[in-house]
């Protein structure tokens, strides 16, 4: 599944033309779902109001094309509440929702923040479990009590420790639906038998990540995915690069909006105060790009 960014002007107004090529292009390099307004749909960057035009056209363009998992997470429950109707509303097929960040809430808040959500809206909830940037670590016992009591689907594991994917599955005898959110686990989750991938790779490469998903998941063909893993890696670990070594390299999300606006149609910049990519890493996702098979548009769109 890929995550949809929001394409921004320099004077980050939002381009609400450049929504649908985005996410033609998405489906034409054969995403399987799209997932509008997480984090590299920069979410925090927006107001209410905005989150909800933007998810409305991501729809609109998606035209019932492939599932849409709506972005609709905010401290607030309140807020939170408010977006998820809205999206529900507008046709999403289900939620994608972030514990309450920055004021970290205790488990058991945040285990109720989800109930009050599920009580609210009928469509499915995935739970994006993201650590370090909420500071809420639901454990895999807590996880399956939100999933036996229905409030939540699925979860979006976006955690380095592939261990915590693996005792998901276990522990629920794979009845809960686990998708790999970080593409350093991403391998070893889809061998463990994670249900999907959402991140960084299938975003901004998803023909690439859908062949190895193929390879890994469907047709078990653990020598040929070593393979076709070897130049996803060497991605990976560059966009990864300043996640990994707590603040050298490039921004994660400066590699996704570069990689997009090279190899498909413009997106914009980040907002800031995360910045466009630095040239000196331009190179050498260019090079990562071609090994992948990728054709570099002939000038930048961005």
């Amino acid at each position: 599944m890929a995550s949809s960014v929001t394409p921004f002007s320099p004077d980050g107004k939002i381009e609400f033309d450049r929504i649908k090529p985005h996410v033609d292009w998405l489906i034409q390099e054969g995403a399987q779902g799209l997932s509008p307004l997480g984090s590299s749909g920069e979410f925090t960057a927006l107001e209410l109001e905005d989150r909800k035009r933007v998810l409305e056209a991501v729809i609109r363009a998606n035209d019932s094309r492939l599932p849409v998992w709506a972005g609709t997470h905010h401290y607030s429950t309140r807020a939170t509440i408010e977006l998820s109707k809205h999206a529900e509303a507008a046709g999403a097929n289900a939620l994608l929702i972030v514990p309450p960040y920055y004021m970290a809430p205790s488990p058991e808040q945040t285990m109720d923040h989800y109930r009050r959500i599920a009580e609210a809206v009928d469509i499915p909830i995935v739970l994006y479990h993201n650590i370090p940037l909420t500071c809420v670590d639901l454990k895999t016992d807590q996880l399956l009590t939100l999933f036996d009591e229905g409030a939540i689907a699925a979860v979006k594991m976006s955690n380095p420790e592939a261990d915590r994917i693996c005792e998901l599955l276990q522990d629920s005898n794979g009845a809960l639906k686990v998708y790999c959110g970080i593409d350093s686990v991403a391998f070893e989750g889809l061998s463990h038998g994670a249900h999907g991938w959402i991140s960084g790779i299938p975003s901004i490469v998803p023909r690439a990540a859908q062949t190895l998903y193929e390879t890994l998941a469907i047709k078990r063909d653990l020598i040929e995915a070593r393979k076709q893993w070897v130049p996803l890696s060497r991605l990976m670990r560059l966009q990864f690069a300043a996640y990994s070594k707590k603040g050298e390299g490039p921004h994660w999300f400066s590699v996704m909006k570069t990689t997009l606006n090279l190899i498909g149609p413009p997106v914009g910049e980040p907002e800031l105060p995360v910045q466009p990519l630095d040239g000196r890493y331009h190179a050498e996702l260019i090079s990562l790009l071609t090994a992948l098979g990728y054709k570099i548009n002939d000038k930048s769109n961005s």
